[in-house]
């Protein structure tokens, strides 16, 4: 059991809550954005908890119905609800695994119900609309062409795309490997198409001064250090509006794009899903079934920016 008898009721609270962050970060390797959310849900039912004078280590289930209560009374979005209702059972679940509490308050709490809604999915010729619309000319152009034909090629998380190493990219063997969620690494494999304009991204990039410690980072800023997710949020809005797409999109729509066109190509569902690193199935145990060379082939097959560039060299 984790706690101290002699502590009181403040400092035994702050040493729970001091503890159950050391467990999302060490044990659960929970993103750092994950992380405060997490941490920013607790902070809003300990509020809750200190204005009804109820005790962490005794709460109820109408206890947590109440406060559920409140946040729908005071408008929050149902799906906010939902992230902050997962927040409080992970810390309760906590509780339960420390040996603090017996009875999880949370076991019979149901999330609100939220209508399904599809992601915003970019056609081949809109992907191919906003893309050539980057002016080469100018000093980030080939450097924003390749990030987007690499986003669109692998199927990155923005986050994945930002942190992407030289040293993770096998080029010959056209795969790069990449680091998720949880730490957790994968190998993806990447069209030729993006490879070129990858390697016309490196002309630019040898010229450029590097900050110390981001050498090896493959995506550069002008400053010479990684790019912010805030950074290619930005670029591909404006890209987008150059190209007259009104569609609301975001970095995340790309990665949305690529699984869509792999499966309305034919692609193997299984492949697309250890491709993008859906932790549902991102396990030891399958990779060991799902052969390099088969994923491989599902890109080379049946990814459209592999058709046209055959086409392309046919045509040459």
């Amino acid at each position: 059991m984790i706690l101290d008898e002699k502590k009181d009721k403040k400092e035994r609270d702050r040493f729970i809550i001091k503890k159950y962050q050391q467990y999302l970060k060490l044990e659960k390797s929970l993103s750092p954005n994950t992380q405060e959310a997490y941490n920013s849900d607790l902070d809003k039912l300990m509020s809750f908890f200190v204005i009804e004078t109820i005790d962490i280590l005794k709460a109820t289930t109408d206890d947590i119905e109440r406060f559920i209560a409140g946040l729908h009374d005071i408008g929050i979005h149902p799906r906010s609800q939902a992230r902050i209702i997962s927040g409080i059972k992970s810390f309760f679940r906590f509780l339960i695994l420390e040996n603090c509490i017996e009875i999880d308050p949370c076991e019979l709490i149901e999330g609100p119900r939220i209508g399904f809604k599809l992601p915003e999915i970019l056609s081949i010729e809109e992907i191919d609309a906003i893309i050539s619309s980057i002016d080469l000319s100018k000093r980030e152009g080939q450097r924003n062409r390749a990030i987007l034909e690499t986003l669109y090629s692998c199927g990155l998380r923005v986050s994945e795309l930002i942190y992407l190493k030289i040293s993770d990219l096998y080029l010959k063997e056209e795969f790069i490997k990449v680091e998720g969620k949880g730490n957790k690494q994968r190998l993806v494999p990447i069209s030729q198409k993006a490879i070129k304009e990858i390697q016309l991204y490196f002309i630019d990039r040898n010229k450029q001064k590097i900050k110390k410690s981001f050498e090896d980072i493959l995506f550069l800023s002008r400053r010479g250090t990684n790019l912010s997710r805030i950074m290619i949020f930005h670029m591909i809005k404006e890209l987008a509006q150059t190209a007259c797409i009104t569609k609301t999109i975001s970095p995340h729509t790309f990665r949305h794009s690529f699984a869509t066109h792999l499966l309305e190509g034919g692609a193997n569902l299984r492949a697309i899903q250890s491709m993008l690193g859906h932790e549902s199935i991102a396990t030891t145990e399958i990779y060991t079934h799902i052969d390099r060379n088969m994923l491989r082939s599902e890109i080379i097959e049946h990814h459209p920016r592999n058709i046209k560039y055959r086409k392309e060299k046919q045509q040459d």
